[in-house]
């Protein structure tokens, strides 16, 4: 009888080149041929279901994302052309090529100008930056996983508040806080300008939206239940959620303080007080009659940027999204 059926069904299961052959020797029926390329079955089965988009579309986007980066990045360029010339040769040469270039010579020339008052403003710089975004960073986490998980009255009342910080520029508070530091005795100290960076609106509202998204609430009572206290809870949990939310914090606030010449203007008048960009600035008013200056401004401001490009590149490993997948089963 078993015969008969194999006979009748015009091919035997186990027949080499029969419909179960490739599942026995581990091919599916998608399965590319054999001399076909690693990948181009999933690229094949992708194409089919609509999840790659078209050559054209890929095309229109690296082209569009390549003007973007030219764009952004010959700005940079052009400045470490400029770090490697001479005063005269900045005005006096093509701008986007080198000539004569001595950078080692030129950048010695701007941390050694004036007794070395550019590496001090480097260092405040970085004291500005490092610490108002750490201190600011930590603030907004607090504030805004706080918003997300405890209900207490007037709750939504202040996050509203801080929305609308969001929409105020710095410019228009610098005045303000230059007269309540006065007042205290805080202005030209470097406290006229660290208080006023650990505060940030934008890093609070993005940390309670992370929050909400990302720290189920089941596994802050899984927590509690194991008799870990709230401030526990935060530090070994909360922080841990919100990694990708907090870095994206840190930076922006960094970049904004490194950047930020208006505030240390107001608050500032002793030049060792200065950061890089307040500092720049000063040099670049004096080039007039000191010629030289314009290209330690120009150095100047090629080194103020190095630490933003590496500060780039070390974080951005962390901006990962997903980070709670899989902690709690659905």
């Amino acid at each position: 009888m078993t015969e008969a059926n194999d006979l009748t069904g015009g091919v035997v299961a186990d027949e080499p080149g029969g419909p179960t052959d490739g599942a026995a020797r581990g091919r599916g029926p998608d399965a590319a041929p054999p001399g076909d390329r690693p990948g181009t079955g999933r690229r094949a089965a992708k194409r089919r279901e609509g999840l790659e988009p078209p050559l054209r579309h890929r095309i229109i986007t690296v082209s569009l994302l390549t003007v973007a980066a030219i764009y952004f990045l010959t700005p940079v360029y052009w400045l470490v052309v400029s770090s490697t010339k001479s005063s005269s040769d900045l005005f006096g040469t093509f701008g986007f090529w080198f000539h004569d270039p001595h950078p080692l010579d030129f950048l010695h020339r701007v941390l050694t100008y004036d007794d070395g008052i550019y590496a001090r403003w480097f260092a405040n710089s970085l004291m500005y930056a490092g610490v108002g975004a750490l201190a600011a960073t930590l603030l907004s986490a607090a504030a805004g996983y706080a918003l997300a998980k405890y209900r207490f009255p007037g709750r939504e009342g202040i996050f509203n508040v801080i929305l609308a910080g969001v929409l105020i520029p710095g410019t228009a508070l610098a005045l303000p806080l230059y007269l309540l530091f006065s007042e205290i005795g805080l202005a030209n100290t470097y406290w006229a300008v660290l208080i006023p960076s650990v505060v940030s609106p934008f890093g609070v509202y993005l940390c309670r939206i992370y929050a909400a998204a990302a720290v189920p609430d089941s596994l802050l009572e899984a927590a509690r239940i194991d008799g870990a206290g709230e401030a526990r809870i935060f530090s070994t949990l909360g922080l841990r959620l919100m990694t990708p939310a907090l870095v994206t914090v840190f930076l922006f606030q960094f970049v904004h303080i490194w950047n930020n010449f208006f505030l240390p203007l107001v608050m500032l008048s002793d030049s060792d007080l200065y950061p890089i960009q307040l500092g720049l600035t000063s040099w670049q008013g004096y080039a007039d009659r000191q010629p030289e200056l314009y290209q330690y401004t120009v150095g100047g401001a090629f080194l103020s940027v190095l630490p933003l490009m590496v500060l780039m590149g070390v974080l951005q490993r962390y901006w990962r999204t997903g980070l709670t997948e899989g902690s709690v089963k659905a």
